[in-house]
């Protein structure tokens, strides 16, 4: 006689209670060892990122720290795996004063440097950093009016060529400061839109310097870009031209 072989039924909610979990699993080990998806919510680092901006962020990029992890657990002491930043990175970081947040900025000063502003002009180590005026950008306001702003590109010690803001020229009010010099382990970190960015110009003097433990990784790509001031269902206020473009 033929053999019957009874099917086995689904496990129903238990098999889905598990996939879900590993679903989870998965995402978290991602998250915390590859990429992790941030979004822009103010304006400090326009032209190169906007209000709206959805990006993902390397986490591989520089080793690995307590912030890599969700909550910052203190499962990693210091850095482990490192790899050391380099002049003009976009990366997301905590401040020291409050781990619990996520800024992002571009690294102007390494360790050992002195970093300065005057009239405007960002100096490194004395020298001038060279800056070419281009069009202007047009920028809205919080009342919905398009104004025209000063645009330069930037290029750093290195050779890091990004665009910056000045939209005061170079009369803003962090446009002249001390000389700041970088400490071990630590970094300088300024938005491209100079005369809009609370930066290390800003923070407090105990605060000024990120630590190289507190960055969580590099700006990569965005994969979604959308006018944050419109509806949601609103289609026609996708940048469409921004999807899946690198970050400078």
């Amino acid at each position: 006689m033929e053999k019957l072989v009874q099917k086995k039924k689904p496990g129903g909610l238990f098999d889905t209670l598990k996939t879900v979990f590993w679903a989870i699993v998965i995402a978290l080990l991602v998250r915390t060892f590859a990429y992790e998806p941030f979004n822009i919510p103010s304006g400090s680092m326009i032209p190169t990122l906007l209000v709206g901006d959805y990006l993902f962020v390397s986490k591989y990029s520089y080793g690995y720290s307590k912030h890599s992890l969700p909550f910052s657990l203190p499962l990693i002491p210091g850095r482990i795996l490192s790899s050391e930043p380099k002049r003009g990175d976009v990366i997301v970081f905590k401040l020291p004063a409050d781990t619990t947040q996520d800024y992002i900025k571009r690294v102007i000063g390494l360790p050992g440097d002195t970093v300065q502003v005057k009239q405007g002009r960002l100096y490194i180590n004395n020298q001038m950093v060279e800056r070419e005026r281009i069009e202007d950008y047009i920028l809205t306001d919080g009342t919905g009016q398009a104004i025209a702003v000063p645009q330069y590109l930037e290029t750093l010690p290195g050779g890091k060529v990004h665009r910056i803001l000045e939209i005061f020229g170079d009369q803003g009010p962090a446009d002249n400061t001390d000389p700041f010099t970088v400490p071990e382990g630590h970094y300088f970190m300024m938005g491209d839109n100079r005369d809009n960015s609370a930066d290390s110009r800003a923070f407090p003097a105990r605060f000024r310097f990120v630590p190289f433990e507190n960055l969580v990784g590099r700006a990569e790509f965005l994969f979604y870009s959308k006018d944050s001031s419109q509806p949601i269902y609103d289609l026609g206020s996708i940048r469409f031209d921004r999807l899946f473009k690198g970050v400078n």
